[in-house]
C-alpha cells in the first residue's frame, strides 16, 4: 500500500507538474471545443486516503454530478470528476450557454456535454501522466451519474472491486472571463498501481 505519510516533497512536486501540464492541455482542448477562451488555474494537487474522497465533496449524502471512467493499461485504476449541482449549473451556463433551471432533471444533451468535458479532462491528465511515466494508460468510455457522492463511489467499488487506499486529487478550476468554476478530479489507482507509477517516475519506495 502507498503510505501517504512517507511521500517526499519530490514525489508531490512530480504529481503537481503532471497536474499543471494536464490543466494546460485541457484548457487548450476545451477552448477548441467551445470556440471561446477557457483558462484553467494552476491546480492544487494532493494525495489523500480513499475514505476522505466523499467528505471532500460535501459528504456521502451530497448530491453531485460525477463523470466516472476506468483507467486501463499498465497502471489501472478509476477516475472520478465530481462537481456539486450548483457548480454544474454555473458551468452549463458560463461554458456552454445552457440555462439549466434549478430542480429540473438534467437533459440528455446537458449530461452529454458534461460527460465530454470530463472526457477531455481525463484524457489530458492521463496523457500527461503517461508522458511522465512512459506507462501505457488510457481511459474507458466515460459514464455520467447524478446521485449522492457515497452512492457513486460505491458503484465504482461494485464495478471494479477493491480500490487502492489512496487517491490523487487534482482540484480543477476553470476561469472563463470573470468567473471561476471548481471541481474535484480524483485518480484512484488499483492497489498496486501507485507503486508502478512512482517506480516509473524513478521514485523509490520501500515495500
Amino acid at each position: 500500500m502507498t503510505d501517504l505519510h512517507r511521500l517526499q516533497a519530490f514525489e508531490l512536486d512530480v504529481l503537481k507538474e503532471v497536474g499543471n501540464i494536464g490543466a494546460g492541455n485541457a484548457a487548450t482542448a476545451l477552448s477548441k471545443l467551445l470556440d471561446k477562451p477557457v483558462d484553467m488555474a494552476v491546480p492544487k494537487v494532493s494525495l489523500l486516503p480513499f475514505e476522505e474522497v466523499a467528505e471532500l465533496v460535501g459528504g456521502s449524502e451530497q448530491i453531485v454530478i460525477a463523470i466516472f471512467l476506468r483507467v486501463e493499461g499498465d497502471a489501472p485504476g478509476n477516475m472520478f470528476y465530481i462537481i456539486q449541482e450548483q457548480s454544474v449549473n454555473r458551468m452549463l451556463k458560463q461554458l456552454l450557454s445552457i440555462d439549466h433551471q434549478e430542480g429540473d432533471t438534467y437533459s440528455e444533451m446537458e449530461l452529454s456535454a458534461l460527460c465530454e468535458i470530463g472526457n477531455i479532462l481525463a484524457g489530458s491528465y492521463l496523457s500527461s501522466l503517461a508522458d511522465f511515466t512512459r506507462l501505457l494508460m488510457f481511459p474507458s468510455v466515460p459514464a455520467v451519474a447524478h446521485d449522492m457522492a457515497g452512492a457513486i463511489l460505491s458503484y465504482g467499488l461494485m464495478q471494479y472491486g477493491e480500490m487502492g487506499d489512496s487517491a490523487l486529487l487534482i482540484e480543477t478550476q476553470f476561469q472563463e472571463e470573470c468567473h471561476s468554476l471548481k471541481g474535484h478530479f480524483f485518480l484512484i489507482p488499483d492497489p498496486d498501481s501507485f507503486r508502478k507509477i512512482f517506480k516509473a517516475l524513478g521514485v523509490g519506495s520501500d515495500d
